[in-house]
């Protein structure tokens, strides 16, 4: 059964990239990561939005940065603002709504994992039930600015999760812990 996963490395101090989307402090944190690999191996799709989507794309080589080059596979971005020309076959892009973005993705997964990136589908997607677990890498360093991890103070609701695995990984002191979103 495919379940959707919200895959994301944070900083301490809550955010997932630093200021002007700057994620070079999330690669500082070499070596096996069993979460990371465990995550990678069971996805068939990924999900993202036209921020990721722009960011990758012109600081990260894009798709093909994606686990620094290790997997393959389609990726889906959702947006109101598709490219007119895209060049990357592997790409598709989607308009619809949030539910049809995650079912079109989910399909395509064939039977794998949907692996959600970046931070406004992935609080849609949790805001809207769509979201089974979140795998977070939390890095050492304090940021002190940038994108945060779920929304801003007073305009989300909580969302209750249940730690299912913790882990060590990499070198650097980089934790990885796994978590249950728990429907109530």
């Amino acid at each position: 059964m495919t379940q959707v996963v919200w895959h994301i490395t944070m900083s301490l101090d809550g955010f997932i990239t630093g200021p002007d989307d700057s994620m070079e402090w999330a690669f500082k944190y070499p070596g096996p990561n069993r979460l990371a690999d465990e995550v990678m191996e069971s996805t068939g799709a990924i999900l993202a939005g036209r921020r990721w989507y722009d960011v990758a794309s012109a600081r990260y080589s894009g798709r093909q940065g994606i686990y620094g080059g290790a997997w393959e596979g389609p990726v889906f971005v959702l947006t109101h603002r598709p490219p007119e020309a895209p060049t990357d076959p592997g790409i598709t892009f989607l308009t619809g709504g949030l539910a049809e973005a995650v079912a079109t993705a989910g399909q395509a997964a064939g039977g794998k994992n949907l692996e959600i990136f970046g931070a406004g589908v992935a609080a849609q997607c949790l805001d809207a039930g769509l979201i089974d677990e979140i795998v977070v890498h939390l890095a050492p360093v304090l940021l002190g600015d940038g994108v945060r991890l779920y929304g801003v103070a007073g305009e989300r609701r909580q969302v209750e999760l249940e730690r299912t695995d913790l882990a060590e990984s990499g070198e650097g002191g980089l934790t990885s812990m796994r978590f249950r979103v728990t429907r109530g």
